[in-house]
């Protein structure tokens, strides 16, 4: 994925090779998504939450699920919609599957009506939750519809009508709701649809930070990053990829390393910026152990766990670990700018 990305930046955007490198990208993040939906359904997948807005988060999954699709969508979302405190990758995730299900009961085409609005459980006895706000999305289709013998089971793992189905699309979705401490339902008739709610607790924070736009994430960048990784292969592609849009790089094989160079370069007076640090380093010293000795020199440190392992209890509770963000290997270069950011910026807020 490093390397289909680093190779998108030297392509003619309109070019055949740039088409066949966008179609390898999203194979990629197919595997990935399976990869990651297997280990969530499997092994409970701790969301790495943060603060998101659900309407943006909606619509890019709506988008990208229906690309190709001869159904198109409508949206619902009020500009005062709370956001939600959850794993953008996993939620993306769920969407994404509801829309792909309503796109499939349409085979002759039609509109998906999704929608977004704020709810106060205590008020709706019909939802099994905790009193508290929570923002309920609605996935609407006018297709086929579910028969009333099946609804109570599909949610199962392995349960599916379709020729071609796998049954682990809504297991997954209902484990992943269900890891956000909210709830998800579905009313359905045959022949005239289906609707899905999606219930997720409401965000207590600060309205989140807005993504990077597709200019701010090709822009030049700025600044000393140390990255640490064992993989030479995965070292190379980073710093290419930073060095690329101006940053200065520094690598380190393992834990011991990075801290000789955080300290050095500390101590000379021209310090890192940021440091990426790979948690699991075999038969060396990991970020894990590493992040505790930069946080002992430096209290200010920014730094990035990085990781393959999406159930590694850091990178669920990655600022209690001393890290300032976090980042789930395969990534493409824009998440780990985008982690960077948003790093340098929960210190500044600190």
């Amino acid at each position: 994925m490093g390397n289909i990305g680093l190779a998108l930046r030297h392509m003619e955007p309109e070019g055949r090779a740039t088409e066949r490198l966008l179609e390898a990208e999203k194979a990629s993040l197919r595997a990935r998504d399976l990869t990651q939906r297997l280990l969530t359904f499997s092994k409970g997948g701790t969301p790495i939450k943060k603060n998101v807005a659900i309407g943006q988060l909606i619509e890019e999954a709506a988008s990208f699920a229906l690309r190709g699709s001869n159904v198109r969508f409508e949206l619902a979302l009020p500009h005062d919609t709370w956001s939600v405190n959850v794993d953008e990758g996993q939620i993306n995730g769920v969407i994404s599957n509801l829309v792909i299900n309503a796109d499939e009961a349409m085979p002759e085409g039609g509109t998906i009506k999704i929608g977004a609005r704020n709810r106060a459980i205590g008020l709706l006895k019909f939802v099994p939750l905790p009193r508290g706000n929570y923002v309920e999305v609605t996935v609407e289709d006018h297709g086929v519809g579910i028969p009333k013998e099946h609804l109570h089971r599909i949610f199962e793992p392995y349960f599916t009508t379709k020729q071609k189905g796998s049954g682990l699309g809504l297991a997954t979705a209902y484990s992943i709701v269900k890891n956000h401490d909210g709830y998800i339902s579905v009313e359905s008739k045959l022949g005239i649809g289906t609707t899905f709610h999606v219930f997720l607790p409401a965000s207590k924070n600060s309205a989140p930070m807005a993504k990077l736009t597709n200019d701010e994430a090709s822009a030049p960048g700025s600044g000393r990053i140390l990255v640490m990784d064992d993989e030479e292969a995965i070292q190379q592609l980073l710093y290419r990829a930073l060095t690329e849009v101006g940053y200065e790089v520094v690598l380190a094989g393992d834990g011991e390393e990075a801290i000789e160079q955080y300290t050095r370069a500390r101590d000379a007076g021209d310090p890192f910026d940021a440091v990426i640090l790979d948690l699991t380093v075999p038969g060396k010293m990991g970020g894990r152990e590493a992040i505790k000795k930069l946080n002992e020199i430096d209290p200010g440190v920014k730094a990035i766990a990085s990781s393959g392992y999406s159930t590694d209890p850091v990178i669920s509770d990655f600022r209690n670990h001393g890290f300032s963000g976090v980042v789930v290997k395969p990534y493409r270069i824009s998440e780990l700018r985008e982690a960077l950011r948003e790093a340098a910026d929960r210190k500044r807020e600190a």
